[in-house]
């Protein structure tokens, strides 16, 4: 019981990162944080201490279960015609950035790329995640919309927020050669001039921290 209530209040900003996937989609934000905190509790329930297995992997999928329990009552989400468009672009962008890079491109990136705000890429990106259902053919009007099936690439999700927490649990200098390699995209020379390292130090401690990371989030 003791372990249950710490890790429920541990992760309520997992509840919240999994509500805020949902905003805006036909259901308030109190009753999607509201259905998220109960499956944040059933996955504490539930859990077994035991194994070797991070929190978050288990929980995720659970929150979501609950959350989509919601709009499988209350019916489809509306997705407007403008936001269709920019899933659209923002999928195109990725997948030329992937091909070109071999990498896939970050949000802020896309979001530079798109000219718009990294919440609309979000919510973009949600749009490109969804199958769609169309059930009436598009006009001039911006307010028009679609019907979509709420099912969620609960898996992605999962992935993100360990890969999060893995490095979060990083040190200092550790967890900034990161942010700049990855998350500002800098070279490896820019890093390495950052961080007063040469470029080899970093090549090297970076390696060893993808491996750290990679069997963190296998385990």
């Amino acid at each position: 019981m003791k372990n249950q209530n710490i890790e429920i209040e541990k992760n309520l900003g997992l509840v919240h990162a999994c509500c805020k996937r949902f905003k805006n989609r036909g259901i308030e934000y109190e009753d999607l944080y509201s259905a998220g905190c109960l499956g944040l509790v059933k996955a504490a329930k539930n859990f077994d201490f035991q194994r070797n297995v991070q929190f978050s992997t288990y929980a995720v999928p659970v929150i979501l279960g609950e959350i989509k329990q919601l709009f499988r009552e209350s019916g489809t989400v509306k997705v407007s015609r403008s936001l269709k468009e920019l899933s659209l672009k923002a999928k195109k962008i990725s997948d030329e950035y992937k091909k070109e890079t071999g990498c896939d491109i970050s949000v802020k990136l896309l979001a530079e790329k798109l000219d718009t705000t990294v919440e609309k890429t979000m919510d973009a990106l949600n749009c490109c995640q969804f199958p769609l259902s169309l059930t009436g053919e598009y006009d001039d009007d911006n307010s028009s919309e679609l019907d979509i099936p709420v099912d969620s690439t609960e898996e992605k999700l999962t992935e993100s927020m360990s890969l999060n927490q893995a490095i979060e649990q990083l040190d200092v200098t550790d967890k900034s050669l990161i942010t700049l390699r990855y998350y500002k995209h800098k070279t490896q020379s820019q890093t390495a001039q950052m961080l007063g390292m040469t470029q080899v130090q970093v090549s090297r401690r970076e390696k060893k921290i993808l491996l750290s990371i990679r069997q963190k989030l296998t385990v």
